[in-house]
């Protein structure tokens, strides 16, 4: 059986640069065993953010990318600050904001394009944990998704 890492190598993914807190909140926050890692956004390689609403300047399909693409921003909040994504034992919850017109329906899609990374990287059984998908009027400088997350810790 591979590990996180391993299988995170595997899928041939880039992490971008982990977030720095545009806020007064802290990125992550340890608590005994448990990892809570606040709301990211759409941070590509290059710092700069996917921007658009789901429905309006963005497909589904875009947003799912989108979606993916925060829970790299995740994965590399966790890289960098605990160091490797082995001592992540398990995903126990995921909380995915969807900024769409008010007609839109389909925000457990969106959001699984960073649930499915995250079975990849830590398998089905640890990778899937509860999950809330909801729509949002707005997110901050209009990123299509954000997503926050809890974790079980080695």
């Amino acid at each position: 059986m591979n590990t996180p890492e391993q299988n995170f190598a595997a899928l041939g993914l880039n992490l971008p640069p982990a977030p720095q807190p545009l806020g007064v909140y802290k990125p992550y926050l340890i608590d005994g065993k448990y990892l809570y890692v606040s709301g990211h956004g759409t941070v590509k390689d290059d710092k700069t953010l996917i921007i658009g609403r789901i429905g309006e300047t963005m497909t589904a399909e875009d947003g799912k990318l989108a979606a993916r693409q925060v829970g790299l921003a995740i994965l590399s909040t966790i890289k960098t600050n605990l160091g490797s994504l082995d001592k992540v034992k398990r995903v126990i919850k995921v909380l995915g904001m969807v900024n769409c017109t008010p007609d839109f329906e389909r925000h457990p899609f969106i959001i699984n394009g960073c649930s499915e990374l995250f079975a990849k990287v830590w398998g089905e059984d640890n990778g899937i944990g509860v999950r809330s998908a909801v729509g949002m009027g707005s997110l901050p400088d209009n990123i299509p998704v954000e997503i926050e997350a809890l974790f079980e810790l080695v």
